[in-house]
Order: structure tokens, then sequence, then C-alpha cells
């Protein structure tokens, strides 16, 4: 047996382990598994995750003929584990895709229940948390409404008063890694939550954006659409970190490698849930794993990873598939860098990053920095998750900097 022929036995052998898996970690199985294990049907709608049941988020008909931003449907929100007195409102909004088409999203508005004292409006924290997951359940919105404190970071900017608003801003089809639609989403919570005075923000409230890992993908695509997109909205400031600005490099840092490539391959499956076209390309292995896939949240795609780490090209038989024009056209629009943001930014990454490559921040410090955004760049010691912790405190200090009206630095700045 040729080296060749050894490694697609074992990347076979690795796709069946993850649908062996799938039939423990998939919240429902299939109605004939055999048949589909043998023969996978080839639908769109298998690619997407399995609606909740829940009418709240179906919106009404005509919806897309509401402007972006647009208040669709509210009730009662979750507050997960929380030491402050919170009122919490969940919003249906009408918002746009990453092809400009009419979606609808949810946000989670958490409003402190104790009047602001300070001057002028209440400011809005807006938090994107990493979601980096495929189904329903893993939503911020959902999560709240379940005793967890994954989002425990909301705590710091709620004890000093400010709203904060949790966008599930990867869409209705959980687009992971989709940075239009994320961005489009985290612009339009803003809108509905400024927008309407019942909730006790105002049009003028100084809003914030901050975000993680996934979630700095949708802080950064929101800091880059909002001059074009959301220009009447009063934001401040973005702090960010850890942000995957560039798929093309995370193609070699994060495919195939350990826990890595389940979340590389659930961002890949992300992408494909706005392209449609990318599903297309997909051999019967392809279809299997995101039958299978379809609802995981991040802590099975790394476990999935750890177990089975599979690369992109064994789930098509198109040769060099990263290389396709198609793929090259939808990664490019997906990449950070080409629309500067009007507002100051705060950047952080990790010096000893393996997963994310520090060296995609740094292109993404230049490309803003040569159009005239403010950035002040902060490289910590640490790899991914350890800075996901150790750069929060600043970024809330350099947030409340900018509620607070002092001056920024000026121009681009670096540390570390």
């Amino acid at each position: 047996m040729t080296v060749g022929a050894v490694v697609w036995s074992l990347r076979g052998m690795a796709l069946a382990v993850v649908v062996a898996l799938g039939a423990v970690l998939a919240p429902s199985a299939p109605a004939d598994p055999l048949d589909e294990l043998l023969s996978p049907p080839r639908e769109i709608a298998d690619a997407m995750p399995t609606p909740l049941g829940d009418p709240f988020y179906v919106p009404p008909i005509g919806f897309e003929n509401r402007v972006p931003g647009t208040v669709l449907a509210a009730r009662p929100g979750g507050t997960g584990v929380t030491g402050v007195p919170l009122i919490s409102t969940e919003l249906l909004i009408r918002s746009t895709d990453a092809k400009d088409q009419p979606a609808p999203v949810v946000a989670t508005l958490l409003m402190p229940a104790t009047p602001w004292t300070g001057d002028g409006p209440r400011p809005l924290v807006t938090l994107n948390p990493a979601i980096d997951s495929l189904g329903h359940r893993c939503a911020p919105s959902y999560e709240l409404r379940m005793v967890s404190s994954k989002l425990w970071m909301a705590q710091i900017p709620l004890s000093k008063g400010f709203a904060v608003l949790v966008p599930d801003h990867q869409g209705p089809r959980q687009a992971y890694a989709a940075g239009l639609m994320a961005g489009h989403a985290v612009l339009d919570s803003i809108r509905a939550a400024v927008r309407t005075p019942e909730l006790g923000l105002a049009p003028e409230s100084p809003t914030a954006i901050t975000g993680y890992s996934g979630g700095a993908i949708a802080s950064a695509w929101a800091a880059q659409l909002a001059p074009r997109y959301a220009p009447e909205l009063n934001l401040v400031g973005v702090a960010f970190g850890g942000v995957p600005a560039d798929f093309d490099m995370l193609i070699h840092t994060m495919n195939g490698r350990d826990a890595a490539s389940g979340i590389f391959l659930a961002a890949t499956l992300g992408l494909a849930r706005e392209y449609p076209e990318m599903l297309a390309l997909m051999n019967d292995n392809g279809w299997r794993l995101v039958r299978v896939g379809r609802d995981f949240c991040m802590a099975a795609e790394e476990f999935v990873g750890l177990v089975a780490p599979i690369p992109v090209q064994a789930l098509t038989d198109v040769p060099a598939p990263t290389e396709l024009p198609l793929i090259r056209e939808i990664v490019a629009q997906n990449r950070l860098g080409a629309l500067p943001p009007t507002i100051p930014v705060l950047m952080y990454h990790g010096l000893n990053e393996w997963w994310v490559p520090l060296a995609g921040a740094e292109n993404l410090y230049r490309d803003w920095c040569g159009g005239g955004t403010q950035v002040d760049f902060r490289v910590y010691p640490g790899e991914h998750f350890i800075v996901s912790t150790s750069g929060i405190p600043g970024a809330y200090a350099w947030i409340e900097d900018r509620f607070a009206g002092r001056p920024t630095a000026g121009g681009c700045t670096r540390f570390g």
C-alpha cells in the first residue's frame, strides 16, 4: 500500500469515528441512519442548524420590507448567572446577511435595574462572545436563559451601570466565521437597542463594541462596516482580541491540527451556510460530517478535532480546493483590513499563539493604520486561551476611557 493510500485510509477511519461520535453528540438521530450514512442526501437544508421550534425566532410575514434595525418582536430574556440586578429583554431584529438579503437576528439587552446617574444617556457595551459553534443551542440568547456563567465578563460593565447588549452575531443560520453577516448583526442589534426608548437607551447613547476570537470577528467587522452601513450610531470605540483576521493563515495553523481542526471545520461549514455554492464541492464524506455536526457547540467541535483531526481536503474530491477561484473570492470577502474604521480601535493578541497567528493581527494593524484608523495594538505574553482572560481588564479600562471622553494617544501605537 502506498503512503497516499495509507493517508486516505486513515482519513476514512477518522470520518468513521466522527460519524460514530455523532450518534452520541448530535441532539437527534436521523430517521434511517444506515441509509443516510451509506448514501447521504445532498440537501442544503441538511447543512443548516436544527430549528429550536420556538415561534419567537420566526420573523413575521413581510419583515424584509422593514428597515434594518427594526424590532420585530420582544420578550423577557435570560440573565445567566449574575450578581447585578437586571432587566433582560430578548429582541428579534431585521438585519442583513452576507449577500445583502434580509435576515432576522436575535440580541439580548441586559439593563441594570438601578437608574443611570452619569452625564448624558446611559452608555452601551456591545459584547460579542466567541460563539464558534453551529447549533442554535450554542447562541448567547439561549445560553443566557440557562443557569450559565459563560458570559461572566458582562458583569464588569454591568457593575458600572453600563447597559450590555449581547447579539447572536452568527445570524439565523449560525454562520460562524462569516464576517459580513456578523458585522451586520451587531450593528442592527445596536440600532434596535438605541432606537427603542422603552428599553432605557437613546439614539445618542455612547456605544463601544468588544469581543474575543470568534467574537473579535464580529466586533472588527462591525467597526469596518459602520461608516457605510450604520453611520448614524454613536460608536466611540471597538476593543477586541485574538482576532482570526485572515482565513488563509488558518488553513496552515488549524486545518487538520488536533482540537483546532474541529473548530476550523466548523468555520468552513459556517461560511458555507452563507455561501451555499461551497456545498457543491463536498463529497459523500463531507455531507456525512455536515449532517453529524450541524448542531455542534464548541466543546463538541474541539473533542471531535482531538479524536479525528480531519483536514478540509478530505471532504471534497476537487484537487486543491482552497485554490479554486470560488473559494479565493469568498475568503477575500471575509478577510479583515480593506475597510478602515473611523472610530478608535484597541487590538490585543497573544505573543505565543499557535492557532490564530500574530501575523494576521499585525497585518490588520498595518492595513487599518495605513487607512487612517487610530489603533492601539497590545501584544501580551501567552497563547490564545490565556490572553482571552488576561486581556479583558485592559480592554474594559480602555472602553471606560472612551465613555469618559478621555483622548486617545492619536495615530497608531504598539505595546509589547
